[in-house]
């Protein structure tokens, strides 16, 4: 090139300049890595999480207990046979003979075992209105869903020949059925839907074809890597479908972020006059390191998930972090090979008006994002540049206008109510099956949901055991906690009986848990605790619950502390700054803060709930808090990374803070735009599924990625900036012990001839 031989120090801009210069060397080895991953990880299969895996507290020793006996409980399927009038009783004739009809239609089918009488287990409201027809499914229960469909039909059957009755049929097999049925296309396409939406935005973003194709391609391939990775990493760490959802939103949302830092850098150079080698070089010393320090600092938010001690948390977890980590590999070392390969080829398949040199000479020819540092090119913004006036001439202003804003918003927080949505909140009267639901437990108070106590002894048929049964069967009612029948079912080759006890409160978790409390802190300890050597943990939906939350809360200190000391420290070392540090946690926690004040507003309290479609659910999904806290502060880095990487380059290069603070928020609006859209865009498609929870997934990340990438970094990161000054750069004497991170790679040092410097500007070489 004619250049001077000039070392750039770094990772990114050693490995951008590896790969540039063996290019096919470096596409092949990534191509390599992925078809290898897919393959190793297709021939060691994936471990799916069990329910002894997956659960905690009480539930997972009782899921423990029932494995260990090899006691596969099979899917119980309920019919709910309800007069229509108050007329019609379960003492009446055109009843019983429903009830018979029933039975006879299940049991043709040969699908079920165990079909019991209402007549003979009891199993009669108190109006004498309800009766339930109890069976099982025969095979495994997990894909009892897959079977249950000609039992449904007979179900059906019996209700056209019998009208002054209402028969409908509802358990795990119907359940599951139904919802594949209504959701289970409707979710993939959310997700098959995202690579479009994504590429669609880049090509208004780039204007070209071959440029928005290859953030795309390169998140494609991470995404495909990783999946390979999981299947092989499962053999130590189970995973299941929920951390494949989240892997490839998370890889779909850094792959493409990180390839459109890299590919709007080395534009942006080629704009200003560079060659293409050059330009390729100033964007791994620069983009490529904001990209490694940003990828780091995701890693390090996603790891929080392993330390919930929640099995599905740290299956998602190392999900995220390992195409996190791909993602930033692949950016930094085979985009770089890719670039280069494609040279000026990369602005193939212009289209017309949406490209930058056609959006330029729709200006006049003008460029009204010049900066301070003297170039023209596609690096500025108009409406930013009006903003960025505003901010810096009042911060003060700006700062507490935009600071009290997203206070006021987060202010619902404080009242956030968390618990795992009911079957009404989660679907609301989208679903027959819900109204089922509700008729069951209206009828049947915590009948379709019972507490199971699994009661584990050395003899389940000694005297002493079955005293102790019928002890609790007899208090679990008369406590108040359940109106029964309390039903029980034993394995005597196992030793191991099973307890089923509709709990008060049925549907309404807060009444069901105190009756779940009477039965774990009263009525346990006074049979079966006066039983040497047994074991009776409580387990069911509601037990389930709470334990879960109970343990997520206990977590929720350690990974909160573990994110931020960790993110901190990274901020620290990579910009060596303890300013920059403390404003980038300030501003990040302020950006989770609001977007859990709106996911309280519209889903617990109802607030313009009925343009998301969430009325009546009352609160949020007890995992999402802290699963939003983990993604967004580790997402809401890439932004912050990117914008006070470009402020601190032109620091460097002389530039006064404030003239900087202009340069760096100015240059990144375009490319921080265009990738807060795509995420935006993408979360927005899960907030219009009709699962609630992952509505409230997808409404608390686009409205945090929205406010991040427009509130904080456009107005509250340049006003506090602005308002420290040179106190930005403040960094105590008795910290340079430790470790130097920042590399200060200085893009000019890579580029010959460089640009001429306007007036004030310092060129380091």
């Amino acid at each position: 090139m004619g250049n001077r031989d000039t070392r750039v120090r770094g990772i990114a801009a050693r490995a951008g300049g590896w790969s540039a210069r063996h290019r096919w060397a470096a596409v092949g080895i990534w191509v390599l890595f992925v078809v290898l991953a897919m393959g190793l990880g297709s021939a060691a299969g994936t471990v799916e999480l069990k329910d002894s895996d997956q659960l905690s507290g009480e539930t997972g020793r009782a899921a423990a207990i029932a494995e260990e006996a090899g006691i596969d409980e099979p899917a119980g399927e309920t019919v709910l046979v309800q007069g229509r009038d108050a007329g019609v009783k379960a003492t009446s004739t055109e009843f019983r003979a429903a009830v018979d009809a029933v039975m006879k239609a299940v049991e043709g089918t040969g699908k079920v075992t165990n079909v019991t009488s209402p007549y003979d287990t009891d199993t009669i409201s108190k109006d004498g209105r309800s009766a339930l027809v109890q069976f099982d499914m025969r095979g495994e229960a997990e894909t009892a869903g897959e079977r249950v469909e000609p039992v449904l039909k007979a179900v059906e059957g019996v209700q056209k020949d019998h009208g002054s009755v209402l028969i409908e049929e509802i358990g795990g097999a119907s359940m599951n059925k139904t919802f594949d049925d209504a959701f289970g296309n409707d979710f993939k396409q959310a997700e098959y839907s995202a690579v479009p939406v994504a590429l669609g935005i880049l090509l208004v973003a780039f204007g070209a074809l071959v440029a928005a194709l290859v953030p795309v391609l390169l998140a494609i391939t991470a995404i495909v890597a990783t999946m390979g990775l999981m299947m092989l990493v499962s053999h130590i760490q189970p995973m299941d479908d929920t951390s494949s959802s989240v892997m490839l939103l998370v890889g779909l949302a850094v792959g493409v972020d990180y390839c459109l830092f890299y590919l709007r850098r080395e534009r942006e150079e080629r704009a200003a006059g560079r060659d293409p080698e050059t330009a390729l070089r100033i964007a791994a010393a620069t983009s490529g390191r904001a990209i490694i320090v940003s990828g780091v600092t995701v890693c390090v938010a996603m790891a929080g998930m392993l330390f919930t001690g929640i099995a599905t948390f740290k299956a998602m977890g190392l999900a995220s972090l390992m195409v996190v980590a791909v993602a930033m590999v692949g950016s930094v070392t085979v985009l770089p090979a890719v670039l280069s390969l494609l040279g000026t080829r990369v602005e193939k398949g212009r289209i017309p008006f949406l490209h930058p040199d056609k959006r330029r000479k729709s200006n006049g020819g003008s460029n009204n994002g010049t900066s301070g540092n003297g170039r023209s090119g596609d690096n500025g913004s108009r409406f930013w540049t009006s903003v960025l006036r505003v901010v810096l001439a009042k911060p003060a202003i700006s700062l507490v206008v935009a600071a009290g804003a997203l206070l006021a918003i987060a202010a619902p927080a404080l009242g956030m109510k968390t618990q795992n949505l009911t079957l009404d909140q989660e679907f609301g009267d989208s679903l027959p099956i819900v109204a089922t639901y509700e008729r069951v437990n209206e009828a049947f108070p915590g009948g379709s949901d019972p507490a199971e106590v699994v009661v584990k002894a050395s003899d389940i048929n000694s005297a002493e055991v079955k005293s102790a049964i019928a002890d609790f069967r007899e208090r679990a009612v008369s406590s108040g906690a359940s109106r029964g029948p309390v039903e029980v079912t034993v394995h005597d080759s196992q030793n191991i009986a099973f307890v089923y006890v509709p709990l008060v409160g049925g549907s309404n978790l807060d009444k069901a848990e105190k009756s779940l409390e009477i039965i774990r802190d009263e009525v346990r300890p006074a049979t079966f605790g006066k039983v040497d050597g047994v074991e009776a943990p409580v387990t069911g939906q509601v037990a389930g619950s709470k334990d879960f939350n109970d343990q997520l809360v206990s977590a929720v200190a350690p990974v909160f502390a573990f994110v931020v000391v960790f993110a901190f420290l990274l901020m620290l070392l990579s910009f060596r700054s303890l300013t920059i540090a403390i404003t980038s946690i300030v501003l990040n926690l302020l950006s989770v803060g609001a977007a859990y004040g709106i996911l309280v507003a519209v889903f617990q309290h109802g607030w313009g709930a009925s343009l998301v479609g969430a009325e009546g659910v009352g609160a949020i999904i007890t995992w999402l808090p802290l699963f939003l806290f983990v993604i967004l502060f580790g997402l809401s880095m890439d932004y912050h990374v990117f914008v006070v990487s470009r402020i601190r380059e032109a620091r460097m290069r002389g530039l006064t803070t404030r003239d900087a603070i202009q340069h760096g928020v100015v240059t990144t609006a375009g490319v921080i735009t265009s990738a807060a859209v795509i995420m935006v865009a993408v979360f927005a498609i899960f907030g219009t599924l009709s699962m609630q929870s992952m509505k409230q997934m997808g409404v608390g990340l686009a409205a945090a990625v929205l406010i991040d990438a427009t509130i904080i970094r456009g107005v509250l990161l340049p006003a506090v900036m602005a308002l420290l000054g040179e106190r930005n750069w403040y960094f105590p004497k008795w910290l340079n012990r430790l470790p130097d991170l920042s590399h200060d790679e200085s893009p000019e040092a890579a580029a010959s001839p460089p640009p001429p410097a306007v007036e004030g500007e310092r060129v380091r070489v």
